[in-house]
């Protein structure tokens, strides 16, 4: 069964209307130069009214490590997503967490640096140059295929909508899709 992240909550109703709607998880996007940018105490605001089953993830762009830790607690998060450039030993140091680490297709996988994250999962989304993440474009799903013997969890991001994610789905076979821009009338 796939689950389902619906992240860039920005507000109360957004996150009442999806977790209604039975998403699994919820991302709130704790990188200022973000369109979906949220600020940690209004994250918690919209985090306390969540029902318990609801994951909560916080997603983080090259932010430093005393700010991923005093988010991850004051919003009591249950998964970290790092989104940027983020080394693999960073990664490692947040023990208690589980630790999403995103990666940027292109034209191709560097199953090497894939596999040099020690992670709970894998999320690979669209490159876009001046973007991380939520840009609304999907990548070639079909470079999936031949990661089958990575054996982590797998998000699949990057411009999935109501049209297309069935087929990115079957090609692509993600534990998790992630979606956000094509939900949303604005950031």
């Amino acid at each position: 069964m796939i689950r389902v992240k619906i992240c860039g909550i920005t507000n109360a109703d957004d996150a009442r209307v999806a977790a209604d709607a039975g998403c699994d998880a919820l991302g709130f996007v704790f990188y200022s130069k973000s369109p979906r940018y949220i600020k940690p105490g209004d994250a918690l605001k919209i985090i306390r009214k969540l029902p318990a089953q609801i994951i909560k993830i916080g997603v983080f762009v090259n932010s430093r490590e005393e700010s991923v830790r005093r988010i991850a607690r004051l919003c009591d998060l249950d998964m970290l997503q790092f989104h940027g450039d983020e080394s693999p030993e960073f990664c490692r140091k947040f023990k208690g967490y589980k630790i999403i680490k995103a990666f940027r297709i292109k034209d191709r996988i560097d199953l090497d640096k894939v596999r040099s994250y020690k992670t709970f999962a894998y999320l690979f989304d669209t490159f876009v140059e001046v973007r991380f993440g939520g840009t609304g474009r999907n990548f070639n799903w079909k470079l999936l295929k031949h990661i089958g013997n990575i054996k982590c969890t797998i998000f699949l991001s990057g411009g999935l909508n109501a049209k297309n994610v069935k087929e990115a789905v079957k090609i692509a076979r993600p534990d998790w899709v992630d979606v956000s821009s094509s939900l949303e009338t604005s950031p």
